[in-house]
């Protein structure tokens, strides 16, 4: 990617600037991150790509974030996202990965073969609610699936409102109905797990064998990971595309929000019975259990539901109770540094 481009080209917009003073805009450097990397960010500016080493004192950041340089690099502040992307890492470390920062839409990219799941459509559209970024769903390998309206349909019956795409990722006429959010200026996030064709789809949108792809496994349809860091790519029409690892494990926290609103039949149910911290098993005056048996709602959807609500009360507790004691500690060592002066200044 050329890194000489003006903000605007790099997404630039009026909620940033206003964040700004003259005399930042003057003396400072504007940079947005373009890829994530181990030990590294990268970031792009008018004046060229920049290599920030991660240090302690960085915040957390992620792809699609902008920030604040000195004229010689360093690191100034993070600026307020207008959206964010996270989950609990992989794992049993009890801490969030941030996946992308400042997106404008998310291309939730799912295959049309034996890796296709509703449950795992329902876990990105929560975390799009959450961020309150719009969704497209973009359902691929079309041309190999004779069953592909059917489910289409199956998707659809997520939400009335959802926009579903289907297309052949290897085929630039086919992905062309994309184009309606390939806007100049705007961010577009592909998410999805590995194998589905996300590297495939950025690469013929861009025009040009950009990232890694790999084949799918014969036996199970399931990919293999190209793409192991986030990184930022240019369309030739100005659009940002932002390409992520495969995440076959993607854990809510801090999605409250975000699940209340990607399973909406449910939660408007909810608010009609007859206690209000009904749990929607067997209590008398349920309303989410009566449309279950009058078969308003899908058994396997309410199943999903009630799975994420409590891996995002789960993990949201563990990542708060990890923050509090950082928080302790952080005091602790404030005041052991404190007591050090003062000591060393008394002798």
């Amino acid at each position: 990617m050329n890194s000489n481009y003006t903000l605007s080209q790099l997404g630039w917009q009026t909620t940033f600037q206003q964040q700004l003073t003259l005399d930042d805009i003057v003396s400072n450097i504007i940079a947005r991150v373009s890829e994530h990397h181990r030990n590294r960010y990268q970031l792009l500016t008018e004046q060229g790509e920049v290599t920030l080493l991660m240090t302690v004192n960085l915040p957390a950041m992620t792809v699609g974030d902008w920030l604040l340089l000195s004229p010689d690099h360093q690191f100034i502040r993070l600026l307020t996202r207008r959206s964010l992307f996270q989950r609990k890492a992989a794992g049993s470390r009890v801490m969030n990965q941030l996946i992308a920062a400042n997106i404008d839409t998310v291309l939730i990219v799912c295959s049309l073969n034996d890796d296709f799941n509703l449950s795992r459509i329902e876990r990105y559209l929560a975390l799009c609610h959450e961020a309150q970024v719009e969704a497209v769903v973009v359902l691929t390998k079309a041309d190999l699936c004779q069953g592909s309206e059917a489910l289409k349909s199956q998707v659809q019956q997520l939400s009335a409102f959802l926009v579903i795409e289907m297309v052949n990722a290897l085929d630039r006429h086919s992905v062309s109905v994309l184009a309606p959010w390939c806007k100049a200026g705007k961010t577009l996030a592909f998410m999805g797990s590995s194998g589905v064709g996300k590297s495939t789809l950025l690469n013929t949108l861009l025009g040009q064998y950009t990232q890694l792809t790999n084949e799918i496994r014969e036996d199970d349809s399931k990919g293999k990971h190209t793409t192991t860091s986030r990184s930022l790519h240019l369309m030739a029409n100005g659009c940002l595309l932002v390409d992520t690892p495969g995440m076959r494990e993607i854990q809510l926290v801090d999605c409250v929000t975000g699940v209340a609103e990607a399973f909406a039949e449910i939660t408007t149910l909810a608010s009609h019975c007859r206690f209000s911290d009904c749990t929607h098993n067997n209590e008398p005056g349920c309303q989410v259990q009566s449309a279950l048996l009058r078969g308003d709602i899908d058994e396997r959807r309410l199943l999903n539901y009630h799975k994420l609500l409590r891996e995002q009360q789960r993990n949201s507790a563990s990542v708060a109770e990890l923050r509090a004691k950082d928080k302790i500690m952080g005091r602790l060592h404030h005041n052991i540094q404190s007591a050090a002066r003062k000591y060393k200044n008394q002798s």
